[in-house]
């Protein structure tokens, strides 16, 4: 078959390359034997990243990381598993309204929602920022995620399953446990992987938010100011950029393998 190069092709081509091109830098000078981001490239060296392991408060700031992104995946993925239940399950007066709601952290910039939560954290609450400050604002952002995808999942297995378990005896409890969540796992694991990497790879909020434990963008952001931290922030930059990709794909295959699994014809 014959290929012919379109207009729209090449559009699409070059749109990919301004985009992704700058980020891939990132990778090529975190090698460079320099403090400098220049070519031609001074020499190739892994000391940036040897140097990653004896940082004490690069450490500190991943682990404050993992800590707020588990949190944060997990309470994001119960509540969008509920929701997403409720507004598939049941036609609720305003689902519409409901959904729009959930949805308002993808709509709304990030900064608008740190002032305001930085706002309501210190003059109305009262509470001290803290890693905990940053968690609750992170599951915030991460339920719009989580509902889009168990909603999709939800809604793509025959619902006729559940309703042979309940005439079979079983109460709502044990339909969900044996019939429903079984089903939705593929949706599940797909929902915490990005959730975790929505809330470790989140700034704003966490700037705004981290008080005196900063996450690991807050702590690369802060590292920038020094000319002689850059050859290591690349490091940095390159080995979340890599572990970012490594769990985007993997929550793809797993949403794949879910909707796979429903299709006819399958074992």
């Amino acid at each position: 078959m014959r290929t012919t190069f379109r207009p729209l092709t090449i559009y699409a081509a070059l749109f990919m390359i301004f985009l992704y091109g700058p980020v891939l830098m990132i990778p090529l000078f975190s090698f460079n034997d320099s403090l400098f981001a220049t070519f031609p490239l001074r020499g190739l060296t892994f000391k940036h990243y040897g140097e990653m392991a004896t940082n004490t408060g690069m450490l500190n700031a991943l682990r404050n990381s993992i800590m707020v992104a588990v949190c944060s995946s997990i309470i994001a993925t119960v509540i969008g598993l509920l929701a997403a239940i409720a507004l598939t399950r049941n036609k609720l007066p305003g689902n519409t309204v409901i959904l729009a709601a959930f949805s308002l952290p993808l709509i709304v910039p990030s900064i608008v929602f740190g002032v305001a939560i930085l706002i309501i954290t210190l003059q109305f609450l009262g509470i001290s920022l803290s890693l905990w400050t940053v968690g609750a604002a992170h599951v915030f952002i991460c339920i719009p995620f989580s509902i889009t995808v168990l909603m999709s999942r939800l809604e793509g297995f025959d619902k006729s399953l559940e309703e042979a378990s309940r005439d079979l005896g079983e109460n709502a409890w044990m339909t969900f446990c044996r019939v429903t969540l079984p089903l939705a796992l593929p949706g599940v694991i797909s929902s915490l992987l990005l959730c975790f990497i929505t809330s470790f790879d989140e700034f704003v909020l966490a700037f705004f938010l981290a008080g005196t434990d900063p996450t690991l963008p807050v702590y690369l952001f802060g590292q920038l100011r020094f000319p002689n931290k850059l050859p290591g922030m690349l490091a940095l930059g390159t080995s979340i950029l890599a572990f970012s990709t490594a769990l985007v794909l993997l929550a793809e295959f797993f949403r794949k393998r879910g909707v796979e699994s429903d299709m006819p014809g399958d074992a």
